[in-house]
């Protein structure tokens, strides 16, 4: 019946532990939800195009604004000139004209001979000039007459000369420059404007004009290639519209024009419709990591009794671990990296410390996950990658470093390890980035990462305490200090029952190595022999290890009375400890270390008398051990006490010791509710053998004094 009973209850207190952590996977769940729910969800307004805006209205994301980058790249194309090709050959055919005609007329000067005869007579100017008009290019006799021809024949060499190189040089200098259907008439006003100005004489200048504009022609035509390729640059340089997250799009009571209104459709804000798809995503994936984590900590719950403030210190580091970043989101941008300051290796430190390593490891990954949404800069379907790498690494970072917590100085040293990973994943993101950061850019991003190591650090010191404290939770660090000489308790089973202190300083060596040979917390079971049997100092001399000059008290009292005060010193220390709000781990133990078992002495003796004794009279009224810890300490106790009522221990009376117990104690049911394996028992039983033998290994037998001089 007790057995049914006991199994009920388990079963009641294990759905009992599952409500709890299905709460606090569903709590969490919503938390996150609440937290995340801004980057995934833009938040929308019913209003009209011509209405005045009730309320100032900012982008919630980061979008190009098509409509205005197609409109500058509009305007940047009707900027852009028409471009023209301008022909070197038809300026050099023009000045080659000019060139043939004032050659043709030196040369004519200069042979002065008459076509067809062969003698050499001077020529009339009316047959140079159809001289003139034989010899020279069909385009120039076209468009230059007779009385033109007439005034080249007839000006002096000088004359010629000047005007020649005016004309040819004007030529070059116009064509050159590229002359249009619609320039032609400057171009050959401003060449007159040359002449005009020249020393010439004004009759023979009125002959040059018409050289002039028969020279001057259209060079420069319309390219269709070069133009459009100017314009395409023209495009290539519009740099593209943006509507940046947060950019106030429309102020509270301004109108809402056309455009306001467009602009507020590209960001979402008037969609319903376009937000709950992302909003579904996210609680799918809240669903998944809740699961993540319900599953993980019903895991940890399995190794180690999950009490309320365990929950709650889940519950509040994560809730910080997210917070933090939420806060810090809010100052960042794409252009401002201010995620690297997170100091988010605080969350997985203090799992660690306080809870498990493992725990730790994954909870880790879902702080990343979840800062790869938070630092998306609330653009709803994108995660920012670099976020989570950076958070995730960082975290990994305080958990491997934080792996042997002395004291609280650890804390620091793992920070200083965080710091260079921190500053090595910067590094990777800098190396790996197509941008170009300046040194100063370069500088500014490490001082973050290194503020964010430090930060984890003094952040873990911190709060520490308070968990440790306001939520009863047994870390470490805490135990270390507990494990200090110097504890009044310590002090105070030193003074009055320095027999029990000696004793339970070696019970703490057993548990200690015992525990860590099976995988148990070694540090808990080594404080929490410190003080188990504190309840002693009540009654010391009633306790044979304080008995040191006197008689035994118990050689006056009756069985029953000397076993009332034998029994009653696990829960007068319980009593002692939970005064002085030691932790629950601690308490438990004290509390437990004897079990149910037999006070075999003072029963037999009892029996003696009177063979009507009630063995449970005799019996620790219990709890059995319900911990590995617990468990293994209360074989430890025994074991101690047996060996060191031995004359002469050796290794086959210290194992046969130690098996003896171990089995009367699996015999008598006390290690039912520990959890403990045979195999474990049998690993436990190896590491108390070894470690006594170590400590009452043979020594050499010295001779006394005697014996050396009878020996001379």
């Amino acid at each position: 019946m007790n057995f049914k009973w006991r199994k009920f209850a388990d079963l009641l207190k294990h759905n009992n532990i599952r409500v709890k952590i299905g709460f606090l996977g569903l709590l969490l769940a919503c938390i996150f939800f609440l937290l995340t729910l801004s980057n995934v969800f833009t938040e929308t307004y019913d209003m009209e195009r011509f209405s005045n805006a009730k309320n100032t209205i900012r982008s919630p994301i980061t979008i190009e604004n098509t409509k205005e980058t197609e409109r500058r790249s509009r305007e940047a194309v009707q900027a852009v000139e028409d471009r023209y090709d301008i022909s070197s050959e038809i300026t050099q055919e023009r000045v080659e004209y000019i060139i043939e005609l004032f050659d043709a007329v030196k040369k004519l000067e200069e042979e002065n001979i008459t076509e067809g005869k062969s003698e050499t007579t001077s020529l009339t100017t009316e047959q140079k000039v159809q001289y003139l008009q034989q010899i020279l290019s069909n385009e120039i006799t076209n468009n230059v007459d007779g009385e033109v021809l007439t005034k080249l024949v007839t000006a002096s060499d000088n004359e010629r000369s000047i005007a020649k190189e005016l004309l040819t040089t004007s030529l070059y200098d116009t064509l050159n420059e590229g002359v249009r259907t619609t320039t032609l008439e400057t171009a050959i006003s401003n060449v007159n404007q040359k002449l005009r100005y020249s020393s010439l004489d004004d009759d023979f200048k009125q002959a040059l004009y018409t050289i002039v504009n028969f020279a001057i022609v259209e060079n420069s035509f319309f390219s269709v290639d070069r133009t459009e390729e100017a314009q395409k640059q023209a495009i290539n340089n519009v740099e593209p519209v943006y509507i940046r997250a947060g950019e106030v799009i429309v102020r509270e009571g301004q109108t809402i024009t056309n455009e306001i209104y467009e602009k507020l459709a590209l960001v979402g804000v008037l969609n319903n419709d376009r937000n709950i798809f992302p909003v579904i995503g996210l609680i799918i994936l809240l669903v998944l990591l809740s699961g993540v984590m319900v599953y993980e900590i019903g895991v940890f719950s399995k190794y180690k009794d999950l009490d309320k403030g365990k929950l709650a210190s889940i519950l509040i580091i994560s809730t910080f671990t997210v917070v933090l970043m939420k806060i810090v989101s809010l100052y960042t941008t794409p252009a401002n990296q201010m995620f690297l300051l997170v100091p988010s290796a605080t969350g997985a430190m203090l799992l660690k410390i306080l809870l498990r390593e493992r725990l730790a490891i994954v909870f880790a990954f879902v702080y990343a996950i979840l800062g790869c949404i938070i630092f998306n800069s609330q653009i709803p379907g994108s995660l920012n990658m670099e976020a989570g790498v950076y958070l995730l690494l960082s975290q990994f970072a305080g958990i491997i470093f934080l792996a042997n917590v002395k004291d609280r100085t650890a804390i620091l040293k793992a920070g200083a390890g965080i710091v260079v990973i921190n500053l090595l994943t910067v590094l990777v993101f800098l190396l790996l980035s197509f941008e170009k950061y300046s040194i100063a850019d370069s500088l500014l991003l490490g001082s973050f990462a290194v503020v964010s190591a430090l930060l984890s650090a003094v952040f873990t010191l911190g709060m520490l305490p308070f968990f440790e404290a306001g939520l009863g939770i047994l870390s470490d660090t805490k135990l270390l200090t507990l494990s200090s000489p110097n504890h009044p308790l310590l002090r105070k089973i030193l003074t009055e029952a320095p027999g029990t202190y000696h004793h339970s300083v070696m019970v703490a060596n057993l548990s200690e190595a015992s525990c860590e040979a099976i995988g148990a917390n070694g540090l808990l079971a080594r404080v929490a022999a410190y003080y188990h049997d504190l309840g002693k100092t009540i009654r010391p001399h009633y306790f044979i290890e304080n008995q040191m000059g006197i008689k035994n008290p118990h050689d006056y009292l009756e069985p029953k009375q000397s076993a009332e005060i034998i029994i009653s010193h696990p829960y007068d220390g319980a009593k002692l400890l939970k005064k002085h709000k030691l932790p629950k781990e601690i308490i438990d133990i004290a509390e437990q270390h004897h079990g149910t078992t037999l006070l075999k002495y003072f029963y037999y003796k009892a029996k003696d008398h009177s063979p009507n004794v009630l063995e449970s009279d005799y019996r620790y009224p219990g709890p059995k051990p319900r911990s590995k810890e617990a468990a293994i300490l209360s074989i430890c106790d025994s074991v101690e006490a047996a060996v060191r009522s031995m004359n002469q221990p050796d290794k086959q009376k210290i194992d046969e010791t130690v098996e003896s117990i171990i089995s009367d104690r699996l015999k008598d049911g006390q290690l039912n509710d520990s959890s403990l394996t045979f195999r474990e028992l049998e690993t436990v039983q190896k590491a108390i053998c070894e470690t006594l033998n170590g400590i009452y290994h043979s020594r050499i037998q010295y001779p006394t004094e005697k014996e050396v001089k009878g020996a001379n």
